[in-house]
Parts: C-alpha cells; structure tokens; sequence
C-alpha cells in the first residue's frame, strides 16, 4: 500500500500516472467464482467467437474493479472511495496465452470538493479502446 494521499497535497489538474493491469483467462475464472457470473463468454474461447466476439472477454465488471483498485491504490486507503462510477465502452479481448490482455488506467484530478473530498476522472484502456468512460470516483482524503 502506498502513503495516504492528503486533501491539501492535490490540486486540481494533477495527473495520477497510469498502472497497468494484467489479465489472463484464470484471472477471469476466479472473477467467475467470487461474483457468481459464469458466462461462457469470460472463459470459453469456442463459445465466444460462436457468439460473434473476437475471443473471450473479460466481466465488464472486473474491469471496474480494477480501476477501483487504481484509485484505492492512489489514496493509500482502500475505503477512501465514497462514489464510483463508470459505463462499459469496449471489450477487454483476453487471448489464451502468457500474456493475456492489459488494461491500463490513468486518471487526474477534476475537481476539489468540500469536506477532503476530490473527484477523479479515470481512463481505462485496452490496446488501442478506451474501454471505460465517464469513469469518475468522488475520494475521501486524508
């Protein structure tokens, strides 16, 4: 865990550098598990191009969940996050071998709020897609 950020230390327009994320078919597997979303298409690879996708694709909601993880990496605080919000874009494709996909997120500072609180908009990408958007976090500050 990285040192709490404080409210008086950020300023509107601050960039928060970008972290990649790694995603391999067993990362979905286990999403499958601890969500209870078992679709075929985050984990059968015959199954999703029978459908129409490229290949298998990761939960959208997995993909949130890693830029949650973005920001509650930024604050030092895994509860600092008070609202979170996103749409889904884009596809995550995650082929079947070692490297899988990455999903990089970034994100600045929008805005500063009241009672230690800042908003964070987020960039989620995959490759070339923007696979997030209107991805913002209202954070609690130190």
């Amino acid at each position: 865990m990285t040192d709490t950020v404080k409210y008086d230390d950020i300023e509107v327009g601050q960039q928060i550098p970008a972290v990649d994320y790694n995603v391999r078919r067993l990362n979905l597997v286990m999403y499958a598990g601890a969500s209870g979303d078992f679709n075929q298409i985050h984990w059968n690879e015959r199954f999703a191009k029978m459908v129409g996708l490229p290949d298998v694709i990761a939960h959208g909601m997995y993909t949130m969940a890693q830029a949650g993880r973005f920001v509650t990496d930024w604050a030092g605080d895994p509860g600092a996050v008070v609202d979170f919000g996103v749409r889904f874009s884009s596809m995550v494709v995650v082929p079947d071998d070692d490297e899988g996909a990455t999903v990089s997120v970034s994100g600045v500072v929008e805005e500063k709020l009241a009672d230690k609180r800042v908003v964070v908009q987020l960039t989620a990408k995959s490759g070339d897609a923007r696979v997030l958007s209107k991805a913002r976090a209202v954070v609690q500050l130190a």
